[in-house]
């Protein structure tokens, strides 16, 4: 006979009974036991072998056994012991039963078999011995406890006759490898077994049975409850996931729903986690707390999909009252355990009807509440629902969940604290970055700037600053590291831009001044300055739309992009220039012409760097982002961040800024040689008397007048030819400058009562709405503006 084929064997009976109550299969052990052989039965009723005309016996969901009277094949009646149970297919169709009636089976164990004489006085624990074709030979009286079954009946059937759980199946496997192999094989399974109250965790020891020639005559198969150290391991393996899994990010929403997932299905059938309420955002939640406690639900996780269990949805206020588990173990500071047989949870459970409601539908039967507690501060509150597990809460189910939401609750509180940080870094980002970019005639400008999505607000900046001559400067600048220091950072070294800015320094000549800055910074901060930290990094360019000449110096930062009118993007080749900070590095610039609606390109290397790509393929994204960009610039720049940036955001801040260039027309710019002959400028101010004539400016005449005669005079008594005069103007302004090569700089001086001079430049401050003077490679130029247009 095949160990494999139970049908062949002729020591026990075996018969299927299907669906529908016909018989499938006829063991051979059946024929002899009844003489109807298996052509007479299949198909037919099971129940017509029964003999007395008693009905079928009532079979349960699983396993029924029990005395029958069966009709024998001669019309006598054999009564015997049977064991039902049912067995679910894998096509997942209506299943059937195996019923089987031990042939063999005694009152009394067979004393003299020495196998099981072995078994019986050797193994210390639940035992079973099967023989070389997988009959069980005898079992002790332990094991008859586990199985639920009497022991004398159990002689001569397999481990699949006793159940069709597919622990069953697993075991008849393994002991068939045990015979063929002769090597011991363990096997371990979480079940409840028929003669218990509740699943517990076994380890089954099968062992070689040898005769003294060595030879394989059966199993031993012995049961260990382990479940002590299965549950002990599961619970450290709940501690360990949870400290991999909770606080994968600084989301506060996050974190607690990675609390609520990693119980689930481990602790808890069902787990909600709801915090308490701060009075301001990211700030200390509000004290002291009394009933009604309200709290919000901010994750929730359960074993049934969309967690129908929940009475709130996440983001909801919830309010508990004193009777309710949440209530007390935040007013008392500890955990609470609470179940629906000992009546804990039915003063709550009275005054809300919709929870009174899910805990019948459900099958609620145990709830544990633990505070969430940081710091010193409490938090929240999460709760640990079961209703599928029978089991009620236990005391080492508390202390698990205490040690994982205690992990939680720092994460929580982490979170917490840096979305309050954020919140402030941003408050100060928002108010150190410009809110509105100045309207210029010389540039079009528009910006974007995106913090960091993971690691927080840095130190990027951009700025645009009207300059005189119609002048604009554009600067884009980066502070390494994120937080309120690097913002704080940022905003000295705007401020510091704009004071340099102001006095019309050269590109090259302004980042040398910043570079000494961040070095005075750092050594300000403790930092070593030869340790190799770099500061910040810093990108400067001025525009002058009458020369339409662009002069750009940059310090460590990515080069800009040009995208000339109609044509393809491209990085300008520029000296790239140590980083700020480093201190004792030469700085230089390079000067372009740029056409009229030509794009000016600025960005932060947060745009372009990314964790799945390498810095050049960022670069190449953002060059075919910016081509053609003959649309508004807002729109521009919503492409670039959407064509460039990675899903999920950047790495680092972000800042862009686009600028189109715009030219001064010629017709716009008048300009004179000046003689050095005081005589010569009552000429002077016809012929600028004229030009405003031409420009339909006559109302401003009179200050124009006046602010020549004293600019053009003062250049001839105090600064050397040549001497030229110059005339700006668009919409709003008159630009009046006045060059010399002399590098002496004018400066205000009031005159005493009886003094001849003095009064000069102090008129020309009252008369104009400002003036300045600028060094350039020549020499100076004084300069002023006259508003053209009234505010009223």
């Amino acid at each position: 006979m095949r160990p494999d084929d139970p049908f062949d064997d002729a020591v026990t009976a075996r018969a299927v009974i299907a669906a529908d109550g016909t018989l499938a299969r006829w063991s051979e052990g059946a024929r002899l036991l009844l003489g109807h052989p298996a052509e007479e039965v299949l198909g037919r009723p099971a129940a017509d072998l029964l003999a007395g005309g008693s009905g079928p016996p009532r079979l349960p969901a699983a396993r029924w056994s029990g005395t029958l009277a069966l009709r024998h094949r001669d019309g006598s009646t054999v009564t015997v012991w049977v064991l039902a149970h049912h067995r679910q297919p894998a096509d997942e169709g209506p299943g059937e039963w195996l019923a089987v009636t031990p042939l063999e089976a005694t009152d009394q164990e067979l004393p003299d078999d020495p196998l099981v004489r072995t078994a019986v006085f050797q193994s210390p624990c639940a035992t079973m011995v099967f023989d070389e074709e997988l009959r069980l030979r005898g079992v002790n009286d332990a094991m008859a406890h586990l199985l639920g079954l009497p022991a004398p009946h159990l002689r001569g059937l397999r481990p699949t006759d006793i159940g069709g759980r597919p622990q069953h199946a697993e075991l008849e496997r393994h002991l068939a490898q045990v015979l063929r192999t002769g090597r011991p094989h363990d096997m371990q399974t979480y079940m409840k077994a028929t003669g218990e109250n509740r699943a517990h965790a076994w380890l089954a020891r099968l062992a070689p049975l040898t005769d003294r020639s060595g030879r394989v005559r059966g199993v031993c198969v012995t049961a260990h409850d382990f479940t002590e150290q299965y549950r002990a391991r599961e619970r450290l393996q709940l501690v360990n996931e949870a400290s991999i899994r909770i606080g994968t990010t600084l989301d506060v929403a996050r974190t607690a729903q990675e609390l609520a997932e990693v119980c689930v299905p481990a602790l808890a059938d069902f787990v909600s986690v709801d915090l308490l309420e701060p009075e301001e955002p990211g700030g200390e939640p509000a004290g002291p707390l009394t009933t009604p406690v309200s709290l919000r639900r901010v994750a929730h996780q359960s074993l049934t999909p969309g967690s129908p269990e929940s009475v709130a949805r996440v983001g909801e206020v919830v309010v508990y009252p004193a009777a309710a588990p949440q209530a007390d173990s935040l007013i008392a500071g500890h955990s609470i355990v609470a179940s629906v047989p000992s009546g804990d949870l039915d003063p709550w459970l009275a005054v809300d009807e919709a929870r009174a409601l899910q805990v019948r539908t459900y099958g609620v039967h145990s709830m544990l509440s633990v505070p969430l507690q940081a710091r010193g501060t409490t938090l929240g509150v999460a709760a640990f629902t079961r209703f599928t597990r029978p089991e009620p809460f236990t005391h080492d189910d508390v202390l698990l969940a205490e040690e994982v939401t205690a992990r939680a609750a720092v994460c929580i509180d982490n979170a917490r604290r840096y979305s309050r940080e954020r919140e402030t870094t941003l408050a100060l980002q928002r108010s150190l970055l410009p809110r509105t970019l100045p309207r210029t005639a010389a540039v079009e400008a528009a910006t974007r700037y995106l913090p960091a999505a993971r690691s927080g607000v840095g130190g990027d900046w951009f700025d645009v600053i009207p300059l005189s001559g119609m002048r604009v400067a554009m600067v884009v600048g980066d502070v390494v590291g994120h937080g309120i220091q690097a913002s704080a950072t940022m905003g000295r070294l705007r401020t510091a831009v704009r004071t340099l800015a102001d006095i019309d320094l050269a590109p090259d000549e302004l980042l040398t001044h910043l570079d000494d800055l961040v070095l005075h910074l750092s050594h300000e901060s403790g930092d070593d300055p030869g340790a190799g930290e770099v500061g910040a990094t810093c990108l400067y360019a001025v525009y002058d739309p009458v020369s339409r000449r662009c002069t750009l110096s940059r310090a460590g930062h990515p080069p800009p992009v040009l995208i000339p009118p109609g044509g393809p993007a491209r990085h300008l080749e520029l000296p790239s220039g140590p980083p700020l900070g480093l201190g004792g590095l030469p700085f230089e610039s390079v000067e372009l012409e740029l056409p009229d609606d030509a794009v000016l390109a600025f960005y932060t290397d947060g745009l372009v760097e990314s964790r799945g790509r390498d810095a050049e393929a960022g670069h190449a994204l953002l060059r075919e982002a910016l081509s053609n960009a003959v649309g508004p610039l807002d729109e521009t720049c919503d492409r670039v961040l959407h064509t460039v940036l990675a899903p999920g955001g950047a790495k680092d801040d972000v800042a862009l800024l686009l600028a189109r260039t715009h030219g001064l027309p010629s017709a716009q710019v008048a300009t004179w040689d000046i003689p050095a002959d005081p005589a010569l400028v009552a000429p002077i101010r016809k012929q600028v008397l004229d030009q405003l004539a031409t420009w339909a400016l006559t109302e401003a005449s009179f200050t124009a007048e006046l602010v020549v005669s004293e600019l053009v005079t003062n250049a001839i008594r105090y600064g050397a030819p040549p001497i030229r005069l110059r005339l700006i103007h668009d919409a709003s302004t008159l630009i009046c400058e006045v060059s010399d090569t002399s590098h002496t700089a004018p400066h205000l001086r009031r005159a005493k009562t009886w003094d001849e001079g003095g009064r000069g430049l102090l008129l020309v401050a009252q008369l104009t709405q400002r003036w300045g003077s600028r060094h350039t490679a020549d020499g100076k130029t004084i300069w002023s503006e006259l508003a053209l247009v009234d505010e009223m």
